[in-house]
């Protein structure tokens, strides 16, 4: 298989990656000068950007580091119990989970039971979040978005709606930003990426291997 897209997501990645503690850690990373001088005499700040990846002189050996030192720990359940108020709130809400995700999934020929069934989530619970009386936690949402091959703009919808935000100092969030941006909808490339950068704390549905 053609590996090219793994470099085009570790160029991504090194641009945007952005947890500049963990990054400072590594072996060999220079930290820039954050602080510097102006024209103008008084002491100014560089945008904190200077200091991801891709600004280094070896950002490949870096990353190589970077990945055999990580490991996944964004891990959640899929769902979370919806409080009593909160439940009678969704009722007058014109936005929610439950309500915008239909209009979602019919955007890709979709719907609830469909998309569930690509998801390793319980059915019983999966029937729950799409009806609203549990809530999906993030890693529920971006799973969702990389197995129905939704748009950013609608992945984006449904963060929102939930109350979430993409993290650019979150690998798992970098990484499922750049497979649904460039839309990288066949599924052995997307596990590829996803293994690539050791996230597993998202319930995707794969096929069991052949006997």
């Amino acid at each position: 298989m053609d590996t090219r897209f793994l470099a085009a997501l570790d160029e991504y990645f090194c641009a945007n990656y952005s947890d500049y503690v963990r990054l400072n850690a590594l072996e060999g990373y220079k930290k820039p000068d954050v602080l510097y001088i102006a024209k103008d005499g008084n002491i100014a700040r560089r945008d904190p950007s200077c200091m991801r990846l891709c600004h280094q002189a070896d950002p490949a050996d870096l990353l190589a580091k970077f990945k055999a030192g990580y490991a996944d720990t964004d891990y959640t359940f899929n769902f979370c119990f919806i409080p009593r108020m909160e439940r009678f709130r969704d009722v007058f809400r014109k936005h929610t989970f439950a309500k915008v995700l239909p209009g979602i999934l019919a955007k890709y020929n979709e719907t609830a039971e469909t998309a569930g069934e690509k998801l390793s989530i319980e059915p019983r619970f999966w029937k729950k979040i799409a009806k609203g009386r549990l809530y999906p936690e993030k890693c529920t949402v971006l799973a969702l978005a990389l197995v129905c091959n939704l748009r950013s703009a609608d992945m984006q919808s449904l963060l929102n709606v939930c109350g979430f935000t993409l993290e650019r100092t979150s690998v798992r969030d970098v990484v499922v930003t750049y497979l649904v941006e460039q839309r990288v909808t066949n599924p052995d490339m997307r596990d590829r990426c996803l293994s690539e950068y050791h996230i597993i704390n998202l319930p995707i549905r794969r096929e069991a291997p052949p006997a």
